[in-house]
């Protein structure tokens, strides 16, 4: 019988850093009180276990390895430094330990809390919202510079940039490594969302550029809205965050045909659809379902993940539940406000009531909230077409693809344009 294949230490390198790389820095972070410090020694454990584990094998325990290498590497630098001697003690304390450790658990207390730490120091208020979600992909998401690069449509240089200045925005602004507490938790935990929300809604419609999704920040987003929803599970907001990207994570696979054409929702195969993310997210909503109904409060993430389930639950397009829909848009425009809160309620209104009662929603929202959005003249053009008039939604279209930056999307509403020209003769 042939043996098995042997895994490719590589490989496994890539798999133990993407599974532990948060939890090391996070931990690093606590003990040396230096996040771009605490990274650097992440960084030398990683290229340690590139050199040696092809030759040496894998380690048993590849988290404790890496963060036995990291605490040694850092009790070298503050020797070389000549200073800290606290630091240095409460390093080769844990440094020395390394026979006894079953685990990274074994190694770092309360390690859960430096993860949870680790992700609202990466989204610092100090931070512009592109750098809190640039920092957040590298400190706890493992990605590579050049891999968040290709993600955002830049350069690796210009990337790397933004990283570095983002670092030391955090150390000029003496970013603390604790977590905040009342109201401040809730404001800064609205904020580390919102990050993974921005990161998800980059990779499932790229605002710009050939590619129309990018499913590394997808992948991405859903595995960081897991890890927070694991760090904070009485939390129904970050419950219904996890249950929103997984659902509407799941229809990925469905969003191109086999052309690489993108696909609307309505005209998906749904067969297609990940049951596995379907049930995680719908698993997920209902824990959040069951906070609320004791009372805990929910907000605009739980609203937008009931809206994501009541596709999730319909078999066909055309047994979506629109009225049902149109009613939870109602409530999230009274609690999250907003203008796309609006153009979205239009279409639901616009499936659920008729075209003309869409359009009157529509006609109560200033397009300058939106700016060069192609949002609000692409949903016009739908309703128009629905309410039998081709020509204006031709014009609609033609508006919206103008201000696509996405060459996909623009795509679709240049085609959208040309049906209803042609239908209006």
């Amino acid at each position: 019988m042939p043996a098995p294949p042997r895994k490719d230490p590589g490989e496994t390198v890539v798999a133990a850093w993407r599974a532990e790389s948060a939890r090391l820095v996070g931990a690093l972070t606590r003990m040396t009180r230096d996040v771009a410090l605490a990274e650097d020694l992440a960084q030398d454990a990683l290229v340690a276990a590139l050199e040696q584990w092809p030759a040496t094998g894998v380690p048993d325990n590849p988290g404790a390895w890496l963060m036995t290498i990291a605490k040694r590497r850092g009790v070298d630098h503050f020797r070389r430094t000549d200073r800290h001697d606290r630091k240095i003690s409460e390093l080769e304390r844990t440094a020395g330990e390394e026979g006894s450790m079953l685990d990274l658990d074994d190694l770092v207390d309360h390690i859960e809390d430096d993860v949870l730490r680790l992700i609202f120091l990466s989204c610092h208020p100090s931070l512009t919202a592109e750098s809190r979600a640039a920092l957040t992909l590298r400190l706890v998401g493992g990605l590579t510079t050049a891999e968040i690069a290709r993600g955002f449509l830049t350069s690796e240089a210009t990337m790397g940039q933004r990283i570095s200045r983002a670092k030391k925005t955090l150390a000029t602004a003496r970013a603390e490594f604790e977590l905040p507490t009342g109201q401040e938790r809730a404001r800064r935990l609205d904020d580390v969302m919102a990050v993974v929300y921005l990161i998800f809604n980059e990779g499932f419609t790229a605002t710009s550029g050939a590619d129309w999704m990018r499913p590394e920040l997808t992948t991405e987003a859903m595995r960081l809205a897991r890890m927070l929803a694991a760090l904070a599970p009485d939390e129904p907001e970050v419950l219904g965050l996890q249950a929103l990207l997984e659902i509407q994570g799941s229809r990925m696979p469905a969003r191109l045909d086999d052309a690489g054409e993108p696909v609307l929702l309505e005209d998906q195969d749904r067969s297609r659809w990940d049951r596995l993310l379907v049930r995680r997210g719908l698993a997920a909503l209902r824990r959040a379902e069951q906070l609320a109904a004791r009372g805990v409060p929910i907000g605009k993430y739980f609203l937008q993940a009931s809206i994501a389930a009541q596709h999730a639950y319909a078999e066909r397009a055309e047994d979506t539940d629109w009225r049902r829909i149109a009613g939870l848009y109602d409530v999230l425009a009274r609690v999250a406000p907003g203008p796309v809160v609006e153009v979205n309620r239009a279409v639901a209104h616009g499936r659920g009531f008729g075209p003309d009662a869409g359009l009157a929603v529509l006609d109560g929202v200033d397009p300058a909230t939106l700016g060069r959005s192609p949002l609000m003249a692409s949903v016009r053009g739908d309703l128009l077409e629905r309410a039998g008039r081709p020509a204006e939604a031709a014009e609609a279209f033609l508006d919206a693809a103008t201000r696509a930056g996405n060459d996909g999307e623009r795509a679709i509403l240049e085609r959208r344009a040309e049906h209803n020209r042609r239908a209006s003769g």
